[in-house]
């Protein structure tokens, strides 16, 4: 299973009462951080999103720094251009700053009968570019992977053990602890524990293209 953040707790902005009031009086701060977030991620800068959205540089900016609440219409081009539901850019939930991935409810994957487990360090839910691992190779076995999507590379460290790489055609290479290589993995390649004990790696997984 997949170690999950906890959820937010979401409030409604149509509340009666108090918590309506307070909810409008967050409004500015609330929207300023849902757009600079969801621009962010899609790599925009406010002049990109400008012309995207046809919403000016200096409003969006005043959105952005909570001192500007926009009309309607104007929300619905900037959500528009950013290709997300309108809703994302009112959800009043708490900002996370982190994620907790617990170990016992970590998402292991293995192969060849448990001589090769891939353990995720990352929360699944969000788009990224990057992506942690733990792997765990058993004594004198031989892991074979296929070639990712283009632009895909992999940078490992070697935290237990006696491991050789081989990327494509070129000579393996061999990495004892604390020694790490950088590699394209848009070729086949290869993960061998060349020692007596199980080797321990941590892997770095870098995409040309945002995934998730």
């Amino acid at each position: 299973m997949t170690g999950r953040p906890p959820r937010p707790v979401r409030r409604t902005l149509d509340n009666s009462g108090d918590d309506a009031v307070e909810a409008v009086a967050e409004l500015p701060a609330i929207l300023g951080h849902n757009l600079r977030r969801q621009r962010t991620r899609q790599g925009h800068s406010l002049e990109r999103l400008a012309k995207l959205s046809g919403v000016s540089r200096a409003m969006l900016g005043q959105i952005e720094t909570g001192k500007s609440v926009p009309t309607i219409s104007t929300l619905w081009r900037i959500a528009t251009a950013l290709g997300v539901p309108f809703a994302h850019l009112l959800a009043a939930g708490k900002a996370q700053h982190m994620a907790v991935l617990r170990a016992n409810a970590a998402k292991v994957l293995s192969s060849s009968r448990g001589q090769f487990t891939s353990r995720a360090l990352f929360p699944f839910e969000d788009e990224r570019h990057v992506e942690f691992y733990e792997l765990r190779l058993a004594a004198q076995h031989r892991e074979d992977a296929a070639a990712h999507q283009p632009g895909t590379r992999e940078n490992l460290l070697v935290a237990h053990g006696v491991v050789e790489i081989t990327v494509g055609g070129d000579a393996p290479c061999v990495l004892a602890t604390g020694d790490a290589i950088l590699f394209e993995a848009d070729l086949p390649h290869t993960y061998r524990n060349i020692g007596s004990t199980e080797a321990v790696i941590y892997l770095v997984m870098t995409y040309s293209t945002r995934i998730g």
